[in-house]
């Protein structure tokens, strides 16, 4: 995946999220030797790709993601900050409410053909993937035979909260990532105590996953299949302090993690409406500068850490760090505003295929629609 490291100096204001301007983030500048750029510059050719989509020429910025957006049915945690639950103030259908049809899977190779030669990477999110065994295993299978006639895959990444893992099919769908080729997979666990993460995950009752002990095993089995992130969101009544950074990140350990990645809730602009969600996000928000901040000044929770590398997203920035027993820990911030301003550029940043057979640049149906596999011809 091609990257490009380079001084904060020679970085302009407006290729950075607004998050990237904060007073942490210049501090931490001075810590590492620079910032790796993976958005390209608008006007540097050689970090974009530029293909032709349903018989319109399109630029690809490098490195750019695939989504096939899971939405096959209801996701079997119930978190009160979910980003799928969000609705634009301008209406349009919602993602998570899409169901398949049967001939999903042919749509799919049909939108992969399209993207031939396109360099790209598989990440697999939505609701959950692992809801549904039978789906996610096809789903897999469909990825990897287009990949002789389809895109050119770079890294593999499945975004889970392991429900399907600690289900009847887990041991099949573990075969299934290490088969796949799976780089890595990030495990959503929002506190290292089992009734807090249930308090703020909310997990449906038959689902085993919710258990703590359920949850360390299938960790460590999927920690023995492919390389494991814990992935911590921020907030209030969740991990909030230093102290409970320091103890999630003694737990990740205990799982088999090799990376622990904190997020914050995205940083959202005034094109949502003020429902449940928003105001979750709202009133639970955790500020990662502060309670970073906090961490570095807190010398009995920051010994041994190793500050490596600082990274600007399309719409978000993160500190990689290191800790003296080799833990890499990850800090995360996300920004929707910057994420729509480069949507707006007519530039492809993001590429995900819905339930409906469309194939989109972003993550609203209905917009920015690159190929209707519903209506288009099979591509040769």
């Amino acid at each position: 995946m091609r990257t490009v490291t380079c001084a904060i100096d020679q970085i302009a204001v407006a290729d950075l999220p607004r998050s990237a301007s904060s007073p942490l983030f210049e501090r931490l500048r001075r810590s590492v030797r620079g910032v790796t750029l993976r958005t390209p510059p608008s006007n540097e050719a050689a970090r974009w790709h530029t293909h032709t989509i349903g018989g319109v020429a399109r630029r690809l910025a490098q490195p750019l993601t695939f989504t096939p957006y899971a939405s096959v049915k209801p996701c079997s945690a119930r978190c009160g900050f979910c980003s799928e639950n969000l609705r634009k103030t301008d209406g349009g259908a919602s993602a998570s409410r899409l169901r398949p049809a049967p001939d999903y899977f042919d749509g799919l190779s049909r939108a992969l053909r399209a993207l031939r030669g396109v360099p790209l990477s598989w990440s697999l999110s939505g609701l959950e993937t692992s809801d549904d065994a039978d789906w996610m295993l096809r789903l897999l299978h469909t990825l990897a035979a287009s990949e002789s006639e389809g895109p050119v895959v770079e890294d593999r990444v499945l975004y889970t909260n392991g429900a399907g893992f600690a289900g009847p099919q887990g041991e099949v769908l573990r075969r299934a990532l290490q088969g796949f080729g799976m780089s890595w997979l990030e495990l959503s666990r929002h506190h290292h105590d089992g009734a807090v993460n249930q308090a703020i995950m909310r997990f449906r009752p038959e689902v085993a996953i919710g258990d703590p002990v359920v949850f360390e095993r299938t960790a460590r089995q999927l920690a023995d299949a492919v390389a494991l992130r814990l992935v911590c969101i921020l907030q209030r009544g969740g991990v909030a302090q230093p102290t409970d950074v320091a103890a999630y990140l003694a737990w990740a350990r205990q799982c088999g993690a090799g990376t622990v990645v904190f997020r914050e809730f995205s940083r959202l602009d005034d094109g949502y409406r003020d429902n449940a969600t928003a105001r979750y996000l709202r009133t639970q928000r955790v500020s990662m500068d502060a309670l970073l901040t906090a961490c570095l000044d807190a010398p009995d929770i920051s010994r041994g850490w190793t500050l490596e590398s600082l990274t600007e997203g399309y719409y978000f920035w993160n500190l990689r760090l290191r800790t003296d027993n080799g833990l890499t820990v990850v800090f995360e911030s996300a920004d929707y505003g910057a994420m729509h301003a480069r949507h707006a550029t007519g530039d492809v940043y993001k590429l995900v295929y819905f339930a409906d057979g469309q194939l989109c640049a972003g993550w609203e149906p209905g917009h920015d629609v690159l190929l209707d596999t519903r209506t288009a011809k099979a591509c040769p």
